[in-house]
């Protein structure tokens, strides 16, 4: 994690005399994502797990569909950020050349420099019904295991988490970044890089839930995601027509389930039968 966290001393104010105090704050750089030689975003983000970065955009943006559809990827670091170059294989480089479009925003922003509105609308393919049944308890372990996963946010307090978490293995991958978007896209690269997507468990994120982690989380097989923060009501309604489970402010022994419940245990399928 070289390079995530940078020293800074603060002036403390109001325990007691003003005191100056060091601390370890959260690193950020412009990423410039490239394709076959032309930049496609710059984003802002941590500098670490950039390969994982890299990969997890072009799959959740379907820029390419599998992996092995990017023949190299290198990282080229330069004094103002650090370039991301990948290379495609013939049939998905032309692809992406007749639908090219220029994206850059800060963190936070998903969605920057789209030159179409319709855009923003991915159509997505819908998650098949059952196989994964989770108890509320298994999502209160969920994310207890991604807190104590976040060891840069436990140094800096100021970035995001997503991680898998399966019944009977736990925890089995996490990211962080200063972006949520970016630490979804980190954890979709690094299941990849394995050959491996996020289906079989619960995406878990410390982050309120935008339709663009619904659009990232169904695109990688997600059956489940749920956040520490409320949904939008877009997001909701993406979720909703996909078949994702989608939970918010998920918080301790406390949740709320917005779509396709029967997911989550006898309990709240009880519940859902009463309403």
């Amino acid at each position: 994690m070289t390079g995530a966290v940078g020293p800074a001393r603060a002036l403390c104010l109001g325990q007691g005399a003003p005191r100056w105090t060091d601390r370890d704050l959260a690193a950020e750089c412009a990423v410039a994502l490239s394709f076959d030689g032309t930049t496609h975003a710059v984003m802002m983000a941590s500098p670490c797990d950039l390969e994982d970065f890299a990969l997890g955009f072009a799959l959740s943006e379907g820029i390419v569909a599998q992996p092995g559809e990017i023949t190299q990827i290198e990282q080229i670091d330069h004094p103002q950020g650090i370039e991301m170059r990948m290379w495609l294989a013939a049939p998905r480089g032309a692809r992406l050349a007749a639908r090219r479009r220029a994206m850059a925003g800060p963190v936070g922003c998903g969605l920057c420099g789209l030159d179409s509105l319709a855009a923003a609308e991915r159509a997505l393919p819908p998650l098949p019904n059952g196989g994964l049944h989770l108890s509320p308890g298994d999502l209160a372990q969920a994310m207890k295991a991604l807190r104590q996963a976040q060891s840069l946010h436990a140094r800096t307090r100021a970035t995001h988490g997503a991680g898998l978490w399966q019944p009977g293995a736990g925890l089995v991958c996490a990211r962080e970044d200063v972006g949520r978007h970016n630490a979804l896209d980190k954890l979709i690269g690094a299941r990849a890089r394995t050959g491996a997507d996020l289906s079989g468990g619960v995406v878990v994120m410390t982050s309120r839930l935008s339709i663009e982690l619904v659009q990232k989380a169904v695109l990688a097989r997600a059956p489940v995601l749920a956040g520490a923060s409320a949904p939008t009501a877009r997001a909701v309604a993406a979720a909703q027509a996909a078949g994702l489970t989608l939970i918010g402010r998920l918080r301790g022994n406390t949740a709320e389930v917005y779509s396709h419940p029967a997911r989550i245990g006898q309990t709240v399928r009880s519940a859902q039968d009463a309403g």
